[in-house]
């Protein structure tokens, strides 16, 4: 059957006959193609292999069905004659000459099991056709033209109706003439019911939108992007970004294009997240309750787009006296906020005169259940002390959430909306974790409160003391220093007052003090003979020393205290006899040529040799600068389950977990007890690890990405060096390990070639290529990318 097909091709009565070739594969891929048969191509540049002939040939479009059939056999043949191109080549007159193509498509498929393809066959018959185009060239343009608007048209119908943006064509009064099928999905009305209408039936504010239009001149250029707040026949609010541009007919008649993306969800998103930010630096920087409450609502308010915030408790303010079994309260408004976009001065009025027992109207149902709830409709509930002054005040949904402490409920926040606003799952969760945060906000503020009371009567005492005394909260700000220590220091209480204690320490102990400051605060423990240096009013550093505890109010650290020594006279000692000696040792090397040798030092370890470890080094990519932009007790808050799970993962594979420093955590395999599959364990932490990572991010909503070195080899190892995390002092192996983690790429695991040779029948590995040591030379190293 094919050779009957190729003699009807062949066989056909024409001049000299020459054929260009192109295979394509079953997507209209080009696979193999003759050399000049990109003289033919309507684009020349887009002939290449792999590439879809639609590119270069455009008579393909809209043939897909008719060169599916010729692969699956159904069609022996398909022809395009008398194709039209204009020649690349340039005459001597310098006009651009017009050659004729004819093409024949066949189908071709070598063997039972492979794929099939179709070939393409390509004759200029320019020649041929140069005589019949004289007779039958405007029936045939004509015809061409026909075809080929018909099948664009139907193309771009569907191209329309498969658009994912809204598409609206309108006059220019705003009439709608056309619309596609995600118009009708976004706004749900029918097509019937578009038709004909004018525009402003989506739009808000139609008559604002047309003066926007005006501006970007819509005669003379496009205009793209314009945020516009529609509406669905549902009367939900959309907020749409349209791009808008003008066709004109040939008769002069113009119409209006609108392209419009739905961005309701990216901007509430975008308000979600200035909400959360406004909230928590509203709590950062309040120093009272009542100065932060009217605020946070003022906030939510603004940022998420609503007009009315509540705040309702059984007291005469907000406080932490509520107990879990108060079901029997009475609930207050004690603060009330609106935007400017709505008085409803009846309902305000009307708001502070209400009280509701504990399961009764929107405050009421959310204080018994614990847990936030959303009314889309205020008309429709059944609170009869407030539903019907809310719609005569033209609000239409609400939603609320409790301000929780663990499980103890010490208020309600309520909001209210003149828009009917569809349930959002994602606002409901976020309040949740806002109301938790506001809770601990009040709680750490009566706590201070309470705290400086209690400390009011020791203070004469401490204020006589000779000691530098001073107490500060856990995001670092002061709450109390003594005599001393203001005389050492040089501050005015104006000034301690604004300061936070972080903002005085020299930056050479920055670091270390940040570090004792989240330990004492995470384990509890009394630091003594704690070291570190101020700096005076006057520039002076104030080296000191001394002890620092945390306080804790059930069972959370609510003041880092510390009592120093000024031991700035002792240091500047030290330093000097320190340079005298240096200086001596120098003139008696100068006077003499004899070595001297140093006595040796005692050592106050323990020395073990292991034969082999493994290392593992894991650092969290820019923590240092996320611990920066939190007080103390966020960031260990944060902390707390990353390395919990950490230590989890370090006692599931019997590895030993060295004391992280600086928030690097490190872990060995093969130490104290020796075994032969160390590397083995900790190739599985460290891909566990990395599973740990996402998990937290997708809880928390962050971002994390942790950065892993592993080494292997020999590491000698003293007692009590592992206990003071020295781990400078034990050799290569352990320096290395570290250096592998430091030139890592955060989110990967990096290893060396000695790692590499004992994990690559387990593991799937993969060549990084060399990286340089610091002490010169080059190795190349490996990244594990997870288990075979």
């Amino acid at each position: 059957m094919k050779y009957q097909v190729l003699e009807r091709i062949f066989n056909k009565p024409s001049f000299q006959r020459k054929f260009e070739r192109l295979e394509l594969d079953g997507n209209l891929h080009i696979l193999d193609m003759s050399e000049a048969v990109t003289r033919f191509a309507a684009q020349p540049e887009e002939v290449s292999l792999g590439k879809d002939v639609r590119l270069s040939f455009p008579e393909f479009i809209g043939l897909e069905e008719i060169l599916a059939s010729i692969i699956a056999g159904e069609q022996e043949l398909f022809e395009l004659e008398g194709i039209r191109r204009d020649s690349q080549e340039i005459s001597d007159n310098q006009e651009i000459s017009e050659i004729y193509i004819d093409i024949y498509i066949i189908g071709e498929q070598l063997e039972p099991q492979s794929e099939s393809k179709l070939i393409v066959l390509i004759e200029e018959v320019t020649d041929r056709l140069a005589l019949e185009h004289k007779l039958v060239q405007r029936y045939h343009e004509a015809s061409l033209l026909s075809s080929t608007l018909t099948a664009y048209k139907n193309y771009m119908e569907q191209v329309i109706n498969s658009m994912a943006d809204a598409l609206l064509v309108t006059s220019p009064a705003g009439i709608i003439k056309k619309i596609n099928s995600a118009t009708k999905k976004l706004f749900g009305y029918s097509e019937a019911e578009l038709l004909g209408k004018s525009i402003s039936v989506i739009i808000d504010n139609y008559e604002l939108f047309q003066n926007v239009l005006k501006k970007y001149s819509l005669s003379q250029q496009n205009s793209s992007n314009i945020e516009v707040a529609c509406r669905s026949k549902k009367r939900e609010k959309l907020l749409i970004a349209f791009s808008c541009s003008v066709i004109k007919h040939l008769d002069n008649l113009e119409d209006i294009i609108y392209i419009g993306r739905d961005i309701t969800d990216r901007q509430r998103r975008e308000q979600r997240i200035c909400a959360q930010y406004a909230i928590t630096h509203i709590l950062s920087e309040a120093q009272t309750v009542k100065e932060a409450m009217p605020r946070i609502l003022q906030a939510i308010c603004q940022t998420l787009g609503w007009e009315l915030g509540e705040l309702w408790t059984p007291g005469q303010y907000i406080t932490t006296s509520v107990h879990t079994d108060s079901n029997n309260v009475v609930l207050r408004c004690v603060e009330l906020k609106s935007t400017r976009l709505v008085s409803a001065r009846e309902f305000k009025a009307i708001t502070w005169q209400t009280t509701y027992n504990s399961g009764v109207g929107l405050p009421g149902r959310i204080w018994a259940r614990r847990s936030p709830l959303w009314i889309k409709e205020i008309a429709n509930d059944d609170d009869a002390q407030r539903s019907q002054p809310a719609a005569t005040a033209g609000l239409h949904s609400a939603f609320g959430f409790p301000i929780l402490d663990d499980n103890k409920i010490i208020g309600v926040m309520v909001f209210l909306s003149q828009e009917v606003q569809p349930k959002d799952t994602e606002l409901l969760q976020l309040v949740v974790a806002i109301g938790s945060q506001i809770a601990n906000f009040i709680k750490c503020k009566y706590t201070e409160a309470a705290l400086i009371e209690s400390e009011e009567r020791y203070r004469d005492l401490l204020e006589n003391a000779n000691d530098l005394i001073q107490s500060v909260n856990v995001y670092g700000r002061f709450l109390y220093v003594n005599k001393a220590w203001q005389k050492a220091l040089g501050y005015s209480q104006a000034e301690i007052a604004e300061m936070n204690i972080f903002d005085i320490i020299h930056p050479d102990y920055q670091q270390r003090s940040r570090q004792k400051f989240y330990n004492v605060m995470m384990a509890g423990a009394t630091l003594e003979q704690v070291q570190t240096a101020f700096v005076g009013k006057n520039g002076q550093t104030i080296f000191l020393e001394g002890n620092i505890n945390c306080k804790f109010v059930a069972g959370k650290p609510a003041a880092i205290r510390g009592i120093f020594r000024n031991i700035t006279q002792r240091v500047l000692a030290e330093q000097a006899l320190r340079h005298q000696q240096e200086e001596t040792k120098r003139l008696l090397q100068n006077i003499s040529a004899e070595v001297i040798v140093q006595p040796p030092q005692p050592v106050d370890v323990v020395a073990k040799d292991f034969a082999e470890v493994t290392v593992l080094f894991a650092d969290i990519v820019g923590l240092s600068e996320i611990a920066g932009s939190m007080s103390a007790i966020q960031l260990v808050s944060l902390l707390n389950p990353i390395f919990a799970a950490f230590d989890r993962l370090s006692e599931r594979y019997s590895l030993q977990k060295i004391q992280p420093m600086n928030e690097v955590y490190m872990v060995m395999g093969g130490f104290p007890l020796r075994r032969g599959d160390h590397a083995q364990a900790i190739a599985h932490m460290a891909l566990d690890m990395q599973t740990a990572i996402a998990l937290f991010n997708s809880e928390h909503h962050q971002n994390f990405h942790i950065r892993i070195g592993i080494h292997s080899g020999p590491v000698i190892l003293g007692i009590m060096e592992v206990e003071k995390f020295n781990y400078q002092r034990w050799g290569e192996t352990v320096n290395l390990a570290s250096y592998m983690e430091s030139q890592g790429i955060p989110g990967q695991i990096q290893v060396t070639q000695n790692t590499y040779k004992r994990l690559r029948h387990d593991f799937l590995l993969e060549k990084r290529g060399y990286i340089s040591l610091p002490e010169g030379g080059k190795m190349t190293t490996y990244l594990l990318m997870g288990r075979k």
